[in-house]
């Protein structure tokens, strides 16, 4: 069976001449933001990696494929589709093999990514350990992918909703290096630090490029998590942040919310509950993130 993958033109041409690509996800036009503040970001997003020396690749599984950079009048149209499926390494290939249409979280990014021969993607945070999964054993399959996919991703930590002490502890045991890029301490999403240390420190995009590459001469499995700090004009300190989580939290557990739409309502009551504030925060470290992937994705490309 061929695999039903298609490269934009800017994408097949970087790779053919050998320059530094990096994977975005399709989640945050499609469940992250209301239109048009999706495509607004997502062009930015794109030409944030564009400056920074590298080409986007912004992943989305459309009709039955799956494609890799996506041309900006399909990404205008995603941006503006109904009831798009939210895709993860569970569900992937049933959803492509049924001819559907979805965005690509985490997981599933680094799948696409890895099929499509790229190193290097950004997102926004990764998904972790929920607080309280000892009860529920809600853990983001984004863990496991880390684990599993050698890809290496660039996020401001983990969403400062989970527990952050067993998502770090889960990494740990997984295998996972996590390298915090110029701090030693575990940023949390909208905050510079969580409180928790970074288990790797290295302040050059070409440090953790030689670390990839080591990686797979090393035939190791699994990618790298490097952990980049939001930038300072736009951190939400962790203690201002902390009743409002608890808050949201509440508020969901009450609802009898379970699962995937977890997530979903805590980053939306948070955005009300600090008026917007986090929204602003969030596309502030996803540029801030797509800066240093490019980088990266530009010294591995050097070689």
């Amino acid at each position: 069976m061929s695999l039903p993958l298609t490269r934009s033109a800017e994408v097949a041409e970087a790779q053919a001449a050998g320059r530094g690509v990096v994977a975005l996800e399709s989640t945050i036009i499609t469940h992250g933001m209301p239109w048009p503040r999706n495509v607004e970001t997502a062009r930015a997003v794109e030409d944030a990696v564009r400056a920074a020396g590298a080409v986007p690749a912004t992943v989305a599984v459309i009709a039955g494929r799956i494609h890799v950079g996506l041309e900006p009048g399909t990404l205008e149209a995603l941006a503006q589709t109904k009831d798009v499926r939210k895709l993860s390494r569970a569900d992937l290939a049933a959803w492509v093999a049924a001819g559907g249409t979805g965005a690509t979280t985490v997981a599933a990014t680094m799948i696409c990514a890895r099929l499509a021969g790229i190193a290097i993607f950004a997102t926004g945070g990764i998904g972790g350990v929920h607080r309280g999964a000892e009860h529920s054993f809600d853990i983001s399959a984004d863990l496991r992918e880390l684990a599993e996919t050698p890809v290496t991703v660039v996020a401001a930590g983990a969403k400062a909703i989970l527990d952050l002490p067993k998502t770090l502890e889960m990494l740990e045991t997984l295998g996972v290096p996590v390298i915090g890029y110029r701090t030693d301490d575990f940023p949390a999403f909208w905050s510079r630090a969580s409180g928790l240390a970074a288990p790797i420190r290295m302040d050059t995009p070409a440090e953790i490029a030689a670390a990839h590459r080591m990686r797979a001469a090393m035939a190791l499995p699994g990618g790298q998590l490097v952990a980049n700090p939001i930038p300072h004009a736009a951190e939400i300190p962790a203690e201002r942040l902390a009743p409002v989580i608890a808050a949201a939290q509440a508020e969901a557990a009450e609802a009898g919310i379970t699962g995937k739409e977890v997530t979903p309502f805590l980053l939306s009551r948070i955005f009300e509950l600090t008026e917007g504030r986090s929204l602003e925060a969030n596309i502030a470290l996803v540029l801030n993130n797509a800066r240093l992937a490019a980088a990266i994705a530009a010294e591995i490309a050097r070689g």
